[in-house]
């Protein structure tokens, strides 16, 4: 009957999707811009190296602390995103649904693009030097470089990379809670918020364990996709 309660449930099956295009949003900022940033890297040197720790400071911090930065950023009048808008003539609504959303798109990016970065850029400096030479001798640059010699090899770090980053921004909670508490009104209410709601506000814990298998079972079917895709590609 919980099992059934939660399967004809609007609530879970609108908090899931959000989920889920919260996922799709954050890998089609994530993964692109991390490519980028790494392939304009230098690829050896002092300099890359100093590089490298600016970049991985935000993985650095706890969620929480990334919840409460990006709160602060965001409050009326004094926050330096809020304040800088209002400058510029704007107005940053909170309560927007859309400018909220662009705000946990950045707030996401902003502390997770550098494991994208550093997993590319690590792909990047193990592809032998002869793969550039030969690519030379053959006429190719830019583009051409990157489609036939970068990108075939950096589809096994992509897929580690994409499989990180769906798993935990489908789990996303602590951040998203601090900045928006699942609103307005239910526009952010993810998966994880819910779970929460159902199994220890409403203490329904009936119908909050079987939200949590059926959670559970989602993440680990995505998982194990994403793990038969990587292996096949390391066997190639």
């Amino acid at each position: 009957n919980w099992f059934r309660q939660v399967l004809t449930s609007s609530d879970y099956f609108g908090a899931f999707f959000r989920s889920l295009g919260f996922s799709v949003l954050i890998l089609s900022i994530e993964i692109p811009l991390g490519i980028y940033i790494a392939l304009r890297l230098p690829q050896k040197g002092f300099l890359s190296n100093i590089f490298i720790v600016l970049i991985s400071l935000p993985l650095l911090m706890p969620s929480i602390v990334v919840g409460h930065i990006w709160k602060f950023l965001t409050l009326p009048r004094i926050g330096l995103l809020s304040s800088g808008v209002d400058f510029l003539g704007g107005t940053y609504d909170m309560n927007n649904p859309i400018i909220v959303w662009i705000t946990l798109a950045l707030m996401d990016s902003w502390h997770w693009t550098s494991l994208v970065i550093l997993l590319c850029f690590a792909g990047l400096k193990n592809i032998p030097e002869a793969f550039y030479k030969a690519a030379l001798v053959d006429g190719a640059r830019g583009w051409l470089v990157f489609k036939y010699v970068q990108l075939p090899k950096l589809k096994l770090v992509l897929l580690i990379a994409i499989l990180l980053r769906f798993m935990d921004s489908l789990i996303i909670y602590t951040e998203a809670y601090i900045l928006t508490r699942g609103g307005p009104g239910v526009s952010t209410t993810f998966l994880s918020h819910e779970l929460v709601q159902t199994a220890t506000i409403q203490f329904d814990l009936g119908e909050g364990g079987a939200m949590s298998v059926i959670y559970s079972l989602v993440v680990l079917c995505v998982s194990w996709v994403f793990f038969s895709l990587i292996v096949r590609k390391d066997n190639e």
